[in-house]
């Protein structure tokens, strides 16, 4: 590249300026907007969990016709990770950027209007379905937008991206508080996610172009040239003897993802985004609760100790992303499940036998250590250890190993809360993180730094994929 041009006579110029190339201010950009969904979702999680007080009060909900309804979402995104990163690979990213987004708007005001529980049922569905789509092309495109060295702290960023909306929804929430609808406020809250959804449609639209890498792997080498343009804001020229045909991904089995070659990778960034999601969406949605046990009973002191405790996982969010590219991924997740076994174990010895400030210590450091280890790392771990062919097929692997995880968490830790009260249930937890730590210190796989770009899937004629390097 010379003076803001670039030559290119092959997929490989392109994937190599890309892996290269240091993210610029607009890049920055980029991939905020494109960690929109993952906002959406977050904001959601939250909104819904600080009013789920009051949704059990007006559809008459037991312990499990709650967990139903909170879980329920977790399904709908099961199903649309599986489909989302199949679609993904063969059609390309900004696709499904717009058409998942679409969907949760239309989920989320419908969710916020429902008036019977089934009508509840089926929004959450619908909004979990595009939640499900949205994650593994999102991440996709920032792995195949960043440079190789920091793929990982710009993959990352989606944990501290997620704990600013949290953080968020709870303030929207006091806000409303204080405006008088608090008898209303999960309607109000889950109603505006609506409207947060439209303007990352709107920004999506403006401002995201087709993953570099996808197009090089996908598109007409011309036209390849013409999205790095746009996307980087450079002139890039195409030898004019160049001639290389299309190769459009091919649809690959999602066996794949445990062939020889993959079966590590996959089993790694799976089991941690399994065990971290029981971990986490078993404690996190139910924070607004657990807040009424440590700050006191009343629907103010739920949404402040949601703040406060959030504000954690910004910071570990944002630390775990800074600090990926040096110590690596599975490090990472091994600390934070140490720190999360040791969060729990002290909660539930303590709950009730320790003054206020010590009993919101533990949940505090449960968060840091979440979100600053496995939290992110399960996903980030899939987004890095493919190549671009597969990539958002692994990483919608991931995502439904994740979503796995959070249907029985948000399932079971209602009935074992109403059952055996918080002490028993916040201990019977730790057996997730164990399980995600056993398999980080077997499985020694880590994509930091790793150019997994030239390996190659090929599906022959009888159905058959071939890997090689």
């Amino acid at each position: 590249m010379i003076s803001g041009q670039l030559m290119v006579s092959s997929k490989a110029d392109i994937i190599a300026f890309v892996n290269s190339n240091p993210v610029q201010r607009r890049g920055i950009l980029l991939i905020f907007v494109a960690l929109g969904g993952v906002f959406i979702d977050a904001y959601d999680f939250v909104s819904l969990g600080i009013g789920s007080n009051q949704i059990t009060q007006l559809f008459h909900l037991s312990a499990f016709t709650l967990g139903f309804v909170t879980s329920i979402m977790a399904l709908g995104a099961l199903i649309g990770a599986l489909v989302g990163g199949r679609i993904t690979d063969k059609y390309g990213r900004n696709l499904v950027f717009m058409l998942d987004l679409v969907l949760l708007v239309v989920a989320a005001l419908g969710a916020a209007l429902s008036t019977t529980y089934s009508w509840l049922l089926i929004f959450r569905f619908l909004m979990g379905f595009g939640v499900g789509m949205d994650m593994p092309v999102a991440l996709s495109f920032i792995s195949e937008f960043s440079n190789l060295n920091k793929k990982s702290r710009y993959v990352n960023f989606w944990q501290g991206f997620w704990y600013i909306a949290t953080v968020f929804s709870g303030i929207l929430a006091l806000v409303l508080y204080f405006l008088g609808v608090s008898a209303t406020m999960w309607r109000w809250s889950v109603g505006f996610g609506g409207f947060l959804a439209l303007i990352v449609l709107i920004l999506r639209y403006l401002y995201m172009n087709e993953s570099p890498m996808w197009a090089a792997n996908n598109l007409p080498l011309f036209d390849a040239a013409k999205i790095v343009e746009r996307t980087y804001g450079i002139t890039v020229q195409v030898k004019a003897s160049t001639v290389e045909s299309v190769n459009r991904s091919k649809t690959v089995p999602f066996s794949i993802l445990f062939s020889k070659k993959y079966r590590s990778r996959s089993l790694l960034a799976m089991t941690i985004s399994a065990t971290q999601s029981l971990e986490y969406y078993a404690i996190g949605f139910y924070i607004p609760v657990i807040s009424t046990f440590v700050f006191g009973k009343g629907l103010l002191h739920s949404v402040t100790g949601t703040i406060i405790f959030n504000l954690f996982g910004i910071i570990g969010g944002f630390t775990g992303a800074y600090i990926s590219t040096r110590y690596g991924m599975r490090k990472l997740a091994i600390w934070g499940f140490l720190i999360v076994i040791a969060s729990l174990l002290f909660a539930g010895l303590t709950n009730g036998y320790v003054p206020l400030l010590l009993g919101a210590l533990p949940i505090a450091t449960f968060i840091f250590g979440h979100s600053m280890g496995p939290g992110a790392q399960g996903k980030t771990m899939a987004a890095l250890s493919y190549p671009t062919t597969l990539r958002a097929l692994g990483t919608g692997g991931s995502e439904a190993a994740s979503r796995v995880g959070s249907i029985i968490g948000f399932f079971f830790f209602p009935v074992l809360l109403a059952s055996l009260g918080l002490s028993y249930t916040l201990i019977i937890l730790i057996v997730c993180p164990l399980l995600g730590l056993i398999a980080a210190a077997i499985i020694k796989w880590d994509p930091n730094g790793k150019d997994v770009e030239n390996e190659f899937v090929e599906v022959v004629d009888s159905g058959e994929f071939v890997t090689g390097v």
